[in-house]
This record gives C-alpha cells, sequence and structure tokens, in this order.
C-alpha cells in the first residue's frame, strides 16, 4: 500500500488499483486570509499539478473527518476532477454542494458506518476536535446550508470529528486527526499503523499527554506511529514545509515527546514530509 502524504491530515491511499483519499487541502491559503477573514478560492492549477504528478487517476473516494477548511476545501474540486465521491458529515455535504459536486455523489455517514470500496473496508468512528483556542472555537457548530465558493475561510465550521479506520488484506490502518479522544471509543480497535494528529501536543499537561497516548496508541497496538497536522498549513505546498506557526506550537517538542513515548514502548515513529510517499 502507497500512502502519500501532502501534510495538514491529507492522506492518499493507493492499493495499485483504487485510490482513497482522506481529507482534501492543496490550496492552503494565507494566516492573514484567515485572520481577516477574507474568501479564498481553490488553488486549481496546484491541485492539478498534483493530481497529474502523483497519478490521481484512479480516485474512489474522499473522506472528510471535519469541516474545517484546512481539511476539505479542495474536496469539492478534485472530486469533480477525478470523479470521486465525497464521504462525510452534513457539514462536509453542504461543502459539497456549494462546491457544485452533484447530491448523488455525495455519502453522509455517521458513527459506525462502514464502507467497502474494492479491496478497502474504511469504519467511521466518531471522534473529538482538539481543545478550542481563540483562533478556533468553532467546535461543534455545523455548516447548515451550501457554502459557495469561494468562501471565509472561517465559515468552514467544525462540523463533528471523526477517525478512519482503514483495512486492507491483513493490514489495519487507523487515521486518528486531531489531538483529542474520547474515552474508551478506541476499546477494541486494533491497527498495525497510526496516522496520529499532534497538533496540541507541545502545550499539554503531562496528565493530558499520557492520557492521549494511552487512548491511542497503547490502545490499538499500533507499531508504527506517523504524526500528521504538524505542519505549518498556512505555508504553500511549493515551499519548503515548515512546522506550526511558533506562537500555536513548537513542532521540535512535538516530534521528541513522540518520538520518546514511541522509544520507551518499542515502537516505530517515522516523520513523513509533505509531498513524499511511503510504502505500509
Amino acid at each position: 500500500m502507497k500512502v502519500t502524504y501532502f501534510g495538514t491530515t491529507t492522506l492518499l491511499f493507493d492499493d495499485g488499483k483504487d485510490q482513497i483519499l482522506f481529507d482534501a487541502h492543496i490550496t492552503r491559503p494565507s494566516i492573514g486570509k484567515y485572520v481577516l477573514g477574507t474568501k479564498a478560492a481553490v488553488n486549481t492549477a496546484l491541485c492539478d499539478q498534483l493530481i497529474r504528478l502523483h497519478h490521481i487517476n484512479r480516485l474512489q473516494a474522499i473522506f472528510i473527518s471535519h469541516t474545517h477548511h484546512d481539511h476539505v476545501m479542495d474536496a469539492p474540486y478534485i472530486a469533480e476532477q477525478c470523479g470521486a465521491r465525497i464521504y462525510g458529515s452534513e457539514s462536509a455535504r453542504n461543502v459539497a454542494l456549494g462546491g457544485n459536486v452533484p447530491e448523488e455523489n455525495i455519502t453522509v455517514f455517521r458513527h459506525g458506518s462502514c464502507f467497502e470500496i474494492g479491496a478497502y473496508k474504511i469504519t467511521v468512528i466518531k471522534s473529538l476536535h482538539s481543545k478550542p483556542t481563540r483562533f478556533n472555537n468553532d467546535l461543534g457548530e455545523a455548516i447548515a446550508e451550501p457554502l459557495k465558493m469561494p468562501a471565509g475561510l472561517r465559515d468552514y465550521k467544525e462540523g463533528g470529528s471523526y477517525d478512519f479506520l482503514i483495512e486492507h488484506g491483513e493490514k489495519k490502518i487507523l487515521i486518528r486527526p486531531s489531538f483529542n479522544f474520547i474515552k474508551g471509543q478506541l476499546d477494541g480497535v486494533r491497527a498495525d499503523v497510526l496516522f496520529l494528529g499532534v497538533a496540541g501536543l507541545a502545550n499539554a499537561e503531562k496528565e493530558t499527554e499520557k492520557a492521549f497516548f494511552s487512548e491511542t496508541v497503547k490502545k490499538t497496538g499500533a507499531r508504527l506511529v506517523i504524526p500528521v497536522h504538524w505542519d505549518n498549513f498556512f505555508c504553500p505546498l511549493t515551499r519548503p514545509a515548515e512546522g506550526m506557526p511558533f506562537f500555536l506550537e513548537k513542532t521540535e517538542r512535538v516530534f521528541f515527546r513522540a518520538a520518546k513515548y514511541c522509544e520507551k514502548h518499542n515502537i516505530n515513529f517515522l516523520i513523513q514530509y509533505p509531498r513524499t510517499s511511503i510504502e505500509i
């Protein structure tokens, strides 16, 4: 299985026959547009370039973990270009409709929904977004009507958060996009590989960090942990990747804490650079 990382939590799975995309954030508007509430359009040229460069020509589905702009903004355009179906919450449906995706190409899921696409089996698991901040305090708010694009970045409300368990043959892979957890939600869920959202880890209290690792890495029994949502998603994919802005996070501390936990428990820890692929 080849997995290509495009930064934030955007991951392309390719088994040689079918491709599945989890989240879709390629455009990455500037932080100024976010702060000012300026409307931002999809960078169609960059999306087209990456579609060609990474041979995204067998894309069957796009699964959306939640509907902040850095997870869903480019989903309608990529779905249109690649002929893929969008799977997500009711809020994701309204982003898709606002981006002119036909209703028949949208599937609304809920906790426990399970989809078989080619050789993939994908289970949706209700999760929690990371704790609110002064820049991000819309948790639980829905996008109640089609979101016409271009749209203000703050118009992309959270809309509920989800994890994805991907089963493919003997492989089990869990995507946990956010630094948070619902206690006991992953009881009985096993995964060989865990893509783990870490934005917020650097500033977490020790007890919060301990509980988070216990409810994710330990519960799943993962033998490989790959952090996601560590990069500055306001930095264009055409420039060198950066960690999160220093006033929000210290990325080197995030990596140190996660790597230290994995070292202690004899778990492999891999940092994947945006726009690169690995085989798992």
